[in-house]
């Protein structure tokens, strides 16, 4: 057993949170992540249910079709395309979307948490649209844009571009006015306060605003991918659900799922660089 105060006073911690970090410290390491353990049971549930046939395959395939037909699907194609050639024009809508948002959606989140005057005058628009679905104002994107890939890119920038604004300007807002008169009282012109204490005490918001965004993006992939597309994991998956091949929709969503999960990975990975302070007292 570990005796908590003496290590308290060993330290030398004096502050309320110590237990906690000492826990924390003293905790043990796990061999096999919780998650990996919970991905594992859902897959068992799946393989489980599928062969006792507490579902019927056309609603629930087993994995092992699903994998078949992953093979199949990357090797011979489905709706005139590869797997590959769906991924590859998915991520190109997606990260265009995704460059479009962060390039206007950063500065102006910055700007409004700096400006009362830019708050006053974006809030409202942004405020108004981001609750809405993006299947509802996607006729609007039609009429405006046609049925394009500017149309699909632009659905997938409006879906990405209010959780990024409204993160950016959260992470301004956040900053602790004595940071900032410490700085000034040091002889800090307006651009260096903004360099080295507002955007560094920003940026943990707005790189979880950046996460939250490429969530949304990938969960409006389908919807972009709805009108006159030939090409896409939103295509395929809509296209296998017609014909009710419910194995290839499978491969479809679980595709969309894991690219999503890399792309947080590597944002949180991201995270962990350029904020390594966050969370720390």
């Amino acid at each position: 057993m570990v005796d908590i105060s003496l290590l308290a006073q060993a330290e030398g911690v004096t502050s309320p949170a110590w237990p906690l970090r000492v826990l924390r410290a003293t905790a043990p390491r796990r061999g096999i992540p919780i998650t990996a353990i919970s991905a594992l049971g859902l897959l068992l549930a799946w393989a489980l249910a599928t062969k006792f046939k507490l579902v019927a395959p056309l609603f629930l395939p087993s994995p092992f079709e699903v994998a078949s037909q992953f093979y199949s699907v990357a090797v011979d194609g489905f709706s005139n395309a590869t797997l590959l050639q769906h991924v590859g024009t998915s991520l190109f809508r997606v990260l265009s979307g995704f460059a479009i948002a962060t390039a206007i959606g950063v500065p102006l989140g910055l700007a409004m948490g700096m400006n009362r005057w830019v708050r006053g005058i974006a809030s409202a628009p942004i405020q108004l649209y981001w609750p809405v679905p993006p299947l509802a104002y996607l006729p609007l994107v039609i009429i405006w844009f046609g049925i394009g890939e500017t149309a699909k890119i632009i659905l997938l920038s409006l879906a990405m571009f209010a959780p990024i604004v409204i993160s950016a300007q959260a992470g301004v807002r956040s900053v602790s006015p004595s940071r900032i008169q410490a700085a000034q009282s040091l002889g800090a012109t307006r651009w260096q306060v903004f360099r080295h204490v507002v955007l560094p005490s920003a940026l943990p918001e707005i790189l979880t605003g950046l996460r939250l965004a490429i969530g949304s993006g990938w969960g409006t992939l389908v919807a972009a991918e709805l009108v006159a597309a030939t090409k896409g994991l939103g295509f395929m998956t809509m296209s296998a659900a017609q014909f009710l091949v419910t194995d290839v929709v499978f491969v479809g969503i679980l595709t969309i799922a894991a690219l999503a999960s890399i792309f947080l990975f590597a944002l949180r990975t991201l995270e962990r660089r350029l904020t390594p302070w966050k969370g720390q007292e």
